[in-house]
């Protein structure tokens, strides 16, 4: 926009006809109407009693839908809200335990769309920066005319906070998100602004949370904030909790390609809470970023991270397995309060590590991610683990898959079991996703598993089959477009992988 425009304003608490005004008078003081196919994009990675701080609060949701049935009333085409979570877990479990699905059903004619299950559409790249010619974006998003996007204010353990920006690695189903999940993921978000813009931003900054993206601590800061520049208002945000908006990457990257401004003195700041008010709020608020050595300092596990790959050099992996880590422990640690009691001693390695492992008899030894190399003795037997790192200019888009969690689960319990006696074992990928990292957690060091909980079991079954047959029913829909050209009737999705020449 030619006026980047960001709105503080004050919220207690979660009352949806409060949280309905403040969004209304949002959108009509930045002079936005919506309109066509309008989408709104929580951030749901994750939700339920384990997770009560990491997502965008429903009755946050059910205000918005109102709000812009408000404004928009006779100009939407359709009103829909979209995302895909993480760590594996169907978005249709999401839903459901953040409690958007009621949400959905109270307010009425609302489209859900889970990305993972939707048609995937290719969008070509062209800047200079980028990592590669084209990137994948559920069908949802890439038709979308009214673009809002909610996210959560939250602290992040690979870009250091999640805001507005961040949230767009919801955008992406797995097999997609995962590429370039790594050292280049600040690269990656960048990237993802080439998709598409949102015309409003609300994040839901009332219980902000910090320390880490999944458990975080909750934090009262009382606020909603909007915008309608994606660079100016994350670039408020970070200034709120005290940091200067071009120290993240993500941010100056996305600035430098000419998505906005971070410079305070061109973004005119409004609403009823002044922006000193708003940083004396987050006095103290902690951001995630922290190196996995010191992260683990004092617990049972020893954590050992040498610089990821070249060509693409750099000291540490922000991006990929060594925050992934962070947050498994955490999961294991809200899971079970005698996670850390339980834990044998064990050491975990990431990237071209060449020290020292000082590892006793019997404690396991863990190497994580396709870059990681060592050599050295364990047990009195030499070890030489070697990088199986591929450029990424080998990871085609094209044919990107993913596993299930119950591929995983399998994988990663043989391997467990196949190394049992052994000093170490390998977990392989670019990146070594959380799950996989919360399943090894649990198999080497014998701990209760989340992903099999009884009270979850059925539901998550459930999850997972709608899941998978949606899944199976688009790839029928693609064979049937190969074999007539197009899709009859009204409606019907974009065949998956097809191409677009714009948004």
């Amino acid at each position: 926009p030619a006026e980047p425009r960001v709105i503080i304003r004050a919220c207690p608490d979660y009352d949806v006809e409060r949280l309905r005004r403040i969004y209304r008078e949002g959108l009509e003081e930045l002079n936005l109407r919506p309109f066509g196919r309008t989408l709104v994009k929580p951030n749901l990675v994750a939700a339920g009693e384990m997770f009560p701080h990491s997502f965008t609060r429903p009755e946050c949701g059910e205000a918005m839908l109102k709000a812009l049935r408000d404004v928009g009333a006779g100009s939407m085409q359709e009103l829909a809200v979209g995302e895909r979570c993480g760590i594996t877990v169907p978005t249709r479990l999401a839903f459901k335990e953040s409690g958007w699905d009621d949400v959905v059903a109270r307010v009425g004619g609302v489209e859900r769309y889970c990305f993972e299950e939707s048609q995937q559409v290719e969008i070509p790249l062209s800047h200079p920066t980028r990592l590669r010619d084209y990137l994948f974006t559920p069908e949802p998003v890439a038709r979308a005319d009214f673009f809002v996007n909610m996210p959560k204010f939250k602290a992040h353990p690979w870009t250091t906070v999640t805001f507005s920006m961040k949230n767009y690695i919801g955008i992406q189903d797995d097999r997609h998100r995962l590429i370039d999940h790594d050292h280049k993921l600040n690269e990656k978000i960048a990237d993802l602004q080439y998709i598409i813009q949102p015309q409003f931003i609300a994040i839901d900054a009332i219980t902000a949370g910090e320390g880490r993206m999944l458990t975080p601590t909750p934090f009262n800061l009382g606020l909603i904030i909007m915008g309608n520049s994606q660079v100016a208002f994350d670039a408020v945000c970070a200034a709120i909790i005290g940091l200067d908006p071009r120290s993240i990457e993500h941010v100056r990257l996305a600035e430098d390609n000419g998505f906005g401004t971070t410079d305070l003195a061109k973004i005119k700041i409004t609403g009823d809470v002044t922006f000193a008010e708003a940083k004396a709020r987050a006095q103290g608020f902690k951001v995630g970023l922290i190196r996995v050595e010191q992260y683990f300092e004092g617990s049972k596990i020893t954590a050992y991270a040498g610089p990821p790959p070249e060509p693409e050099h750099s000291d540490y992996c922000w991006g990929g397995c060594p925050g992934a880590i962070e947050e498994a422990i955490e999961i294991l640690r809200v899971y079970d309060a005698e996670c850390d009691a339980k834990m044998p001693r064990m050491h975990v390695v990431f990237g071209n590590y060449q020290g020292p492992i000082a590892a006793g008899p019997g404690e396991k030894v863990i190497f994580i991610g396709d870059c990681a190399q060592w050599s050295g003795q364990l047990q009195g037997k030499l070890v030489q683990i070697r990088s199986k790192y591929q450029d990424r200019s080998t990871h085609d888009p094209h044919h990107a898959h993913h596993d299930d969690i119950f591929a995983k689960l399998a994988t990663t319990t043989a391997k467990s079991a196949a190394t049992r006696n052994d000093s170490h074992m390998r977990l392989e990928g670019c990146p070594v996703s959380v799950a996989e990292q919360v399943l090894a957690l649990v198999a080497v060091g014998g701990l209760k598993n989340p992903y099999t909980d009884p009270r979850q079991v059925s539901t998550f079954a459930r999850g997972y089959l709608g899941w998978r047959s949606r899944v199976f029913l688009n790839r029928l829909q693609n064979k049937r477009y190969q074999a007539h050209g197009s899709y009859a009737g009204r409606g019907q999705a974009a065949p998956e992988m097809a191409r677009t020449t714009g948004k």
